[in-house]
């Protein structure tokens, strides 16, 4: 299992519409995302910024995340929610949430 920590700014005016499409996450989408070995996910606010975490069970991730995005609900959940987003500038390349570095864990 790996952990994972993410960052990523909410755009302007966008925090509401966010809250109220993750207090309902279409059913095909919450499927795909236990599919692709994703567990214990979690996604907290802070004024404009999201700080998601996420355990992978997995054990190929970059096939999981392939195919997490060739699914076709996920698509168009994307297509809602990513407008309402905006990336951390000082993140890797090819990242839209910036993945953090876990620094310290206590189970």
């Amino acid at each position: 299992m790996k952990r994972f920590g993410q960052i990523i700014h909410l755009k302007p005016d966008c925090a509401d519409e966010y809250v109220k499409q993750h207090a309902a996450v279409w059913p095909g989408v919450l499927k795909m995302i236990n599919d692709c070995n994703i567990k214990n996910y979690s996604i907290y606010k802070k004024d404009n910024v999201l700080f998601s975490y996420f355990e992978y069970v997995g054990d190929d991730f970059e096939s999981d995340m392939s195919k997490m995005a060739a699914d076709e609900e996920t698509q168009r959940w994307w297509a809602v929610v990513k407008p309402l987003m905006q990336p951390i500038e000082n993140r890797n390349i090819g990242e839209f949430w910036a993945d953090m570095e876990e620094i310290f864990h206590l189970d």
